[in-house]
């Protein structure tokens, strides 16, 4: 039985987390943290206070613990669970490159941490596909464009910023910039741009734009299920895997 911990247990995505994880025969929730709700009950499991991580880790101790919280939280997340031995699933984004490295250097040889801006197993798939269309397009203008719910706090999305870096370094380097406005005429550029607006669980789409035709690659989540089975995936493999940080290509093997 794989033990598992839930940070923003009440959030949109971590009480989705919570119900996959109460619903497979072969994990227990044995704790959940936010800030909101303590105290509250998820599934048998009483709800405390984000600042008691450390406490309730100890007395718990989960193989797993999940977060999908904030950037700074995640780090001091992050930092705790390493020193507690206690393997890491993490899908929060908006890290600045000093975050990472505090979390790299927390998890270093300590436990195995399963880090992505995005679970899903489609998007994981897309992010393939764009590497490899971009090697064989690579005089052609690349454009990128996220959309996503209207309380999406970052921007762009680490899914487009993943996406952005690969055919980046697919095509040796090229310069990135994050949308336009006033005399900007095109560049060797890849674009990127962010929309925000209603419920939209997530859009992405890459533009291969040519002389004389175009290529679209879409991946559009329909809802939040589709990150939460690939976490469920992620839990399950992390628990095996050598200890460093891994990617969600490693849980697939893609």
């Amino acid at each position: 039985m794989i033990k598992v911990a839930v940070t923003g247990a009440c959030g949109r995505m971590g009480s989705l987390i919570t119900k996959n994880v109460l619903e497979e025969e072969d994990m227990e929730l044995v704790a959940a943290f936010d800030v909101r709700d303590v105290g509250s009950d998820v599934g048998g499991v009483k709800v405390s206070d984000a600042k008691d991580v450390d406490e309730v880790l100890t007395k718990k101790n989960p193989d797993v613990l999940v977060d999908f919280t904030t950037a700074v939280g995640a780090v001091e997340n992050a930092i705790s669970a390493a020193e507690h031995g206690v393997n890491l699933v993490i899908g929060t984004t908006g890290f600045t490159p000093r975050q990472q490295a505090q979390m790299g250097g927390a998890i270093g040889e300590r436990v195995a941490a399963v880090i992505s801006p995005n679970f899903s197993v489609g998007v994981n798939v897309f992010w393939k596909m764009i590497g490899e269309a971009a090697k064989h397009l690579e005089n052609y203008d690349v454009e990128i464009v996220e959309t996503h719910h209207r309380q999406k706090k970052d921007a762009p999305s680490g899914t487009a910023t993943r996406a952005a870096k690969i055919i980046s370094d697919a095509l040796g380097g090229k310069k990135i910039i994050y949308g336009r406005e006033g005399l900007c005429p095109r560049e060797d550029e890849i674009g990127v741009h962010a929309v925000r607006g209603g419920d939209i669980v997530g859009d992405h789409l890459v533009l291969f734009a040519g002389d004389g035709e175009r290529m679209e690659i879409v991946h559009r989540a329909h809802s939040r299920q589709a990150f939460a089975s690939g976490v469920i995936r992620a839990i399950r493999w992390v628990v095996n895997s050598k200890k460093g940080i891994h990617s969600m290509e490693d849980v697939l093997g893609i």
